[in-house]
């Protein structure tokens, strides 16, 4: 991943946060270090933001998307997306 990467967030992820959740920040707000928790999420309303990725944008998320945390960050996100098949 380049240095740039590490301070912007994937087109992608953005776009899912921003349709699937009632967020208090916009799309610009969001920043690698911003924590699911921060933003109001629990473990249920990642695994349903999973399951929107995948049907979205047809992409099959790795293991490691179900070890998601609300204490994860959207770097950690970014990676588990980075990775998706």
């Amino acid at each position: 991943m380049t240095h740039a990467a590490h301070r912007t967030l994937p087109d992608q992820l953005t776009a899912l946060l921003t349709e699937h959740l009632p967020l208090t920040v916009t799309a610009g707000e969001l920043t690698p270090s911003t924590t699911f928790e921060s933003l109001g999420v629990d473990s249920l309303m990642l695994m349903e933001l999973v399951v929107a990725a995948e049907e979205k944008f047809g992409m099959v998320l790795p293991e490691e998307a179900l070890d998601l945390s609300p204490s994860a960050t959207l770097a950690d996100a970014a990676r588990v997306f980075a990775d998706a098949r």
